[in-house]
């Protein structure tokens, strides 16, 4: 089992708002990856035009240290202008088949 931590987010970007929130999502990817937080995929839907990010955790540690960082709370405060977030899977395990 990897010792990385999966957490999900659905959202929909705002009206009005498309631009700045790719431009944000990819600046907080670059900070968490460059910091070595955690590693993000982003996927959309285009039949009801909503995505779905991917967040890999390194650790537990990673993502408090991440919660705390400066640079990260920017982006997020941001994000909060400019995505509506449908659901969030904070921590998922790997399951066994």
């Amino acid at each position: 089992m990897s010792q990385e931590i999966l957490s999900i987010a659905i959202f929909e970007l705002l009206p009005g708002k498309e631009q700045e929130a790719l431009a944000t999502l990819r600046e907080l990817k670059s900070v968490l990856e460059s910091s070595g937080y955690s590693r993000d995929s982003l996927f959309r839907d285009p039949e009801n035009n909503q995505y779905v990010l991917l967040r890999y955790w390194k650790s537990d540690q990673a993502r408090r240290d991440a919660q705390e960082d400066p640079k990260v709370q920017r982006c997020w405060a941001r994000l909060g202008h400019e995505i509506q977030t449908l659901k969030v899977y904070e921590r998922l395990e790997e399951a066994e088949l």
